[in-house]
């Protein structure tokens, strides 16, 4: 590690040296500004019937960060966002200020370049320099070209230089920006608003998680950071507006794995007169919609196993699931303690209190979920684990709630909500309770949300997806480090 540590000090020292010396020439090395007049795709489309060993008279100007030097600079490959262009510079016919500047290049700078299209005898499409401006001189050294960088931590710690070297980060970076861009089209071609609610918030709510809290001087107040939209999203539905979506961060308090981030990406919807059967149709326009401009197709692979996003997907009771894959029938199944045997005589630990519906959501988890590959809508959740969603039609014991799992990951998340004032009230007093016995993933009692139920909610559906696991599915189950640009760390 010393070693390695003196050699990084001694490259550093040597381009320290070439800045130097190119401020001594009278060249800022970390010039204001440079217009290039074509990229490396553009050039590549051009002249793509250019005829080997052919120089044009078109002169155009390139910029981009050095990855190559060969033949003592006669050929340089510089890389912009768009692919690698050749830089072909003829020292003998360099002028002298120019092959100054060139023989002070290093690998990993960033340069500008100007000069005639042509295309080598070996079929290598090229600009001839003449004249090559210096825009940023590097300092530190890129990793070793032939090893790369692979080392994980650093390529999560240090994104840049992940994006530099590996020529698969930034595509992947790129189709996420795609994605988003294209979902919310599309809800927005669905006739939704876009809009914003506090990431600050004086009542933790919407969601089963522990928060982040900190300080507010000026009110000297606590405050949380959202884990959830959800209950401002409705508080503008009771205000009147007919449908609306919100693409933003939410922060938990958890874990850490390749599923999970502290800060995610993620979007809710609402809309009047809809029930959780419309959310489903919607979720699958959705996945359509986010592998179509990824792909090209809603047809994915995933450690080797296709998967077709294209709708409509099963709609599948929990129960039911439970049934098929650890035979148990628990509706059939009338109380507490004969659903906690249950739970026991399948090898699922359960608390010593559970209810019914925490028995079957936890032999659902253990049993069911592993064999939830093809898209399926897993449906009519136990009341007891949805306090904001509304009693199932056919039985008081279920909510008309839905989660659809890909690949066994659980990726949307939606109700018919729960709109009775009176009920809500009743089941954020059961949350409160709980989370001031201790639970620090229980809803906090919002009561400014309850009054805004009493003004009247018309009847509505309700959809939360999480943008980064749906990225990491259509692009064929990457970790979510992959496809977020800066995850969260531990502390070096």
């Amino acid at each position: 590690m010393a070693e390695s540590q003196n050699i990084g000090h001694e490259q550093r020292q040597v381009r320290l040296d070439k800045l130097k010396a190119l401020e001594a020439k009278g060249i800022n090395a970390y010039p204001h500004i440079y217009r290039p007049t074509a990229t490396a795709a553009s050039l590549a489309e051009k002249y793509k019937d250019l005829p080997n060993d052919t120089q044009t008279a078109d002169i155009v100007s390139v910029a981009g960060r050095v990855r190559a030097v060969r033949n003592s600079g006669m050929f340089v490959d510089l890389y912009d966002a768009t692919g690698k262009v050749q830089i072909y510079s003829a020292l003998e016919h360099l002028p002298p200020a120019e092959k100054d500047v060139l023989d002070l290049v290093d690998i990993g700078d960033i340069v500008g370049v100007e000069g005639a299209v042509r295309r080598t005898k070996r079929g290598e499409l090229s600009v001839a320099a003449q004249k090559i401006t210096m825009l940023a001189k590097a300092l530190l050294p890129l990793p070793e070209k032939f090893h790369g960088l692979t080392d994980t931590d650093t390529r999560y710690r240090q994104r840049y230089l992940d994006m530099i070297v590996n020529p698969d980060t930034l595509p992947i970076l790129a189709k996420r920006s795609r994605i988003i861009t294209a979902v919310r089209q599309m809800l927005l071609d669905e006739g939704l608003l876009e809009v914003e609610t506090p990431i600050l918030q004086a009542v933790k709510g919407g969601a089963t998680a522990k928060p982040f809290i900190t300080h507010h001087n000026a009110l000297d107040m606590d405050l949380f950071l959202r884990i959830a939209p959800e209950l401002y999203l409705k508080r503008l539905i009771v205000g009147g507006m007919p449908g609306v979506f919100e693409i933003g961060r939410n922060f938990r308090n958890e874990g850490i794995d390749t599923r999970h981030n502290p800060e995610f990406t993620m979007m809710e919807i609402y809309r009047v007169y809809n029930d959780y059967t419309d959310m489903m149709t919607l979720f699958e326009k959705i996945a359509e919609t986010a592998a179509l401009v990824a792909n090209g197709t809603t047809k994915i692979a995933i450690d080797g196993v296709e998967i077709d996003l294209k709708g409509p997907y099963p709609r599948r009771p929990m129960a039911d699931l439970v049934k098929e894959h650890a035979g148990v029938d628990f509706m059939a199944i009338a109380s507490d303690d004969a659903a906690r045997a249950a739970a026991d005589k399948l090898g699922v630990h359960v608390e010593k209190d559970a209810a019914w519906g925490d028995c079957l959501a936890a032999v659902f988890e253990d049993k069911c979920e592993k064999h939830l590959i093809q898209p399926v809508h897993v449906i009519d959740y136990p009341k007891c684990m949805s306090p904001l969603t509304k009693s199932h039609r056919a039985d008081d014991r279920l909510v008309e709630r839905f989660e659809t799992f890909i690949n066994t990951w659980e990726m949307g998340n939606a109700y018919t909500e729960l709109t009775n004032p009176l009920d809500q009230h009743q089941r954020l007093a059961e949350q409160a309770a709980a989370h001031d016995a201790g639970d620090e993933e229980a809803d906090m009692m919002d009561e400014d949300f309850v009054a805004a139920l009493e003004h009247g909610m018309p009847p509505t559906g309700g959809l939360g997806v999480g943008i980064d696991r749906l990225i990491m599915v259509v692009l064929g189950g990457l970790s979510i480090r992959d496809i977020i640009a800066f995850p969260t760390m531990r502390k070096k």
